[in-house]
């Protein structure tokens, strides 16, 4: 089932004051679903937050080492069509 992002916030927020397995019973959804939930909010909350500035440059650096994995994958493909030629001989 698929939950809204302010059904699953106002969860939490309940599941924070009386209680993970009692707000899951009173809500009607599995424990383990609520449970969940909290790990990624806390996974999302440790995450640092980057202003645009450095989202753009760490967007740059990401996609210059992309391209040159992209660059290094292709090398290696032409190695093996390589190899594996000479060995059909």
């Amino acid at each position: 089932m698929k939950y809204s992002k302010e059904f699953k916030e106002e969860a939490l927020k309940l599941s924070d004051e009386i209680g993970l397995k009692k707000a899951a019973q009173q809500l009607g959804i599995q424990y383990y679903t609520l449970a969940d939930w909290r790990k990624d909010r806390k996974a999302a909350l440790s995450r640092p937050k980057l202003s645009d500035s450095e989202a753009d440059k760490r967007i740059r650096e990401l996609e210059r080492e992309n391209a040159e994995l992209r660059k290094a994958n292709d090398i290696l493909k032409d190695a093996l069509g390589f190899f594996a030629k000479d060995r059909k001989k």
